[in-house]
């Protein structure tokens, strides 16, 4: 059985299937390899969820149901697989020397007949670098994922490995894999925390569209209807854009991305949307997002960002795409929670004393595959006393969870299904939420609601330990005396076998020849 993780499915089978298919990219790029390996699956999706639609067809052609006209597809959001592209035809030819040009027609007969993927798809497979035989095996591999399992297997489980994927091709890209996909468990907290259950949804620098993918899913495990959402992204790399359109195509989520891939900063693509929840992993620091050409902007409310650093102006571009009772949760580098360079300090302050910093959240370092440095989560409110909630006005939730996650391998981290909860509870305990049942206490070491007071006593930093405290230390019952005599006779222990150790390496030296 594989071992349970929060970045990825929990299949059993899902981390042998990665080892198989990692196994076949034999010297290719895994930042090539993966939209390979991607793309058929995407590919196996499509046409599992083809053919049972089209089974159902067929049995009720005596009704007068036509199982290859495409509308009777598209009316249940189904997409329509032309025959050429077909996984049982790729199935047939994966053997042949011609199968990349196969499948690179199948990629452009989907286009062509799928609108909304257009331009989406890869259609590489005929490079002479990717080895035709490999290729072939990848097929096979893929097309025996969720055999069996009828009930579940188009969406669940080949989107589950899709999102497996993902995580495993980020680890295998190192930095660069950070670029498209954030770790599931940090997504989940912001997720369990903001509790998107019905509204828009925003995310301005979207990757693989993880963060939508996870709010689909808790409205889902929370008894809610898909589609009580709406979906709405950007992302300014292509490569990026297309895994997030199919990303979200695999699970059957509808989501405005827009046409293409834009620069949010410079082309934002819903410039008057006002999204109940912003949930978004923006790249850290970011020195090269052109923020002299914007010093104008209207966004800038708090103050113009540094044109050497872009965490300020996510920030406020946030802030100001948020409803008037909107949320965001959202990562930053730790420098964020500090800094006074180049302006940032005032502009912090600008947002503090206009009471929008509702959570501070300070999480372990090594949970990311694109840096190994500690992060942050900021969550901010337009109206902290918005609905049934207990009202927090001039006050800020700080949570310290550093100490918090499990070392899956030696550099990676991930919070546990515990961590997670814990975290979550502690926050909708403070904001009185209806669903929650605890009451709120601070917590020496972990948690402590703050006031505006407070918060300008420390010349506006709002890094979590300086408010949280330090946890109670362990209590010694055991009287000074008793403590010492047990720690001298260990010592002795120690040391009398210290020196049988070194009598014996003395004597093994002397019968190799180098004694005295």
């Amino acid at each position: 059985m594989a071992k349970s993780s929060n970045n990825g499915a929990n299949l059993g089978f899902e981390s042998e299937l990665w080892r198989a298919a990692d196994a076949l990219r034999s010297n290719m790029d895994a930042a090539e390899y993966k939209h390979v390996v991607l793309g058929l699956i995407f590919l196996k999706y499509i046409s599992d969820a083809f053919e049972e639609q089209h089974a159902k067809l067929e049995a009720e052609r005596a009704q007068g149901a036509d199982p290859e006209d495409p509308d009777e597809y598209r009316a249940v959001n189904i997409f329509w697989v032309p025959r050429e592209a077909r996984w049982s035809r790729l199935k047939a030819e994966a053997k042949q020397p011609t199968i990349g040009k196969t499948i690179d027609d199948a990629m452009l007969a989907i286009e062509r007949d799928n609108p909304s993927l257009k331009g989406v798809l890869p259609k590489d497979y005929a490079h002479p670098r990717l080895d035709k035989q490999r290729l072939g095996q990848l097929i096979d591999l893929i097309g025996n994922i969720g055999l069996g399992d009828r009930e579940n297997r188009s969406k669940d489980i080949l989107g589950r490995v899709y999102e497996y994927f993902l995580s495993q091709f980020a680890s295998a890209e190192g930095k660069k894999g950070g670029q498209f996909y954030t770790p599931r468990c940090v997504v989940r907290v912001l997720v369990e925390m903001l509790a998107p259950y019905k509204g828009r949804v925003y995310d301005p620098c979207c990757g693989s569209g993880g963060m939508f993918v996870q709010s689909e899913k808790f409205i889902e495990e929370h008894g809610g209807k898909i589609g009580d959402i709406s979906i709405y992204g950007q992302e300014s790399n292509h490569t990026t854009w297309r895994l997030a359109k199919m990303n979200l195509a695999i699970r059957g989520i509808e989501g405005n991305l827009g046409k293409e891939h834009a620069d949010t900063f410079h082309r934002d693509l819903h410039p008057d949307l006002k999204a109940d929840y912003v949930l978004a992993n923006p790249p850290f620091n970011d020195s090269d997002w052109g923020g002299e050409r914007l010093k104008e902007d209207k966004r800038w409310k708090y103050g113009i960002p540094p044109a050497g650093n872009a965490n300020f102006a996510w920030v406020q571009h946030f802030i100001f795409h948020l409803a008037p009772t909107g949320y965001a949760g959202f990562v930053l580098a730790n420098g964020s929670m500090s800094s006074n360079q180049s302006g940032e300090g005032e502009i912090r302050k600008n947002i503090i004393e206009a009471d929008l910093v509702d959570c501070m959240v300070a999480l372990p370092g090594q949970l990311f595959y694109s840096t190994q440095i500690p992060v942050c989560l900021w969550f901010i409110a337009r109206d902290k006393k918005n609905g049934s909630f207990r009202d927090r006005r001039g006050e800020t939730l700080f949570i310290d969870a550093r100490k918090l996650g499990t070392m899956i391998d030696r550099v990676h981290r991930e919070l546990t299904n515990e961590d997670i909860k814990k975290i979550a509870d502690t926050y909708h305990a403070w904001r009185g939420d209806k669903d929650c049942k605890a009451s709120y206490q601070d917590i020496p070491g972990f948690c402590k609601s703050a006031t505006l007071d407070d918060i300008r006593s420390n010349n506006y930093i709002l890094t979590p330990g300086r408010y949280v405290g330090s946890a109670p230390q362990e209590e010694d019952d055991e009287p000074f005396e008793e403590k010492m005599q047990r720690l001298v006779a260990q010592l002795r222990e120690q040391q009398a076998e210290a020196a049988k150790l070194d009598a014996a390496i003395a004597k093994n030296l002397e019968e190799l020849g180098y004694g005295k």
